[in-house]
């Protein structure tokens, strides 16, 4: 519903963002929050976030890409329905400028388990100990720390050379 990006883009209001969600109700809960913030460095794209990527983002131009608590997809047979897949680390570790950070949350071991994997073995990104901004508590958070999901927050940065072979 927005409030982890308008807290992020209030703290760095000299940054520029770009909020990418389908869910509608969340994109209108985010414009009324742009408004009542009045907040002059955040966009909000209504749209699949993938092809926002593919086809309206210059590669090396994000400075961070944050990928806060995507669907779980909890039963085995939808783990491949999982946004987290090696096609899309690939295509947001291009995005990213060389130093740019990826910061992922989850509430899923499991899926936290896989997003390390596949980030990991991403050759453009190395793991890193921080990410751009600290990760707001959301409403997916709070959810998990009460059904007692620990919060897994995953740290990556764009390589500024090629990974060594």
């Amino acid at each position: 519903m927005g409030e982890t990006t308008i807290a992020i883009a209030k703290a760095y209001p000299q940054v520029d963002f770009i909020a990418v969600e389908v869910h509608a109700p969340g994109v209108g809960s985010l414009l009324n929050a742009i408004e009542r913030e009045r907040l002059g460095n955040l966009r909000v794209v209504r749209h699949d976030a993938v092809e926002v990527l593919e086809q309206m983002v210059t590669d090396a131009t994000l400075l961070a890409i944050h990928l806060f608590f995507p669907d779980p997809w909890p039963k085995k047979r939808h783990h491949k329905r999982r946004l987290v897949q090696p096609p899309l680390a690939s295509l947001m570790a291009r995005k990213l400028m060389p130093g740019g950070t990826l910061h992922a949350a989850t509430d899923w071991a499991d899926y936290a388990e896989q997003m390390a994997a596949v980030f990991g073995a991403e050759p453009l990104l190395e793991q890193a100990t921080s990410g751009f901004a600290a990760r707001p508590v959301t409403k997916f958070a709070s959810r998990g720390q009460r059904l007692g999901h620990p919060i897994r927050d995953l740290y990556f940065r764009r390589r500024t050379a090629p990974a060594a072979r």
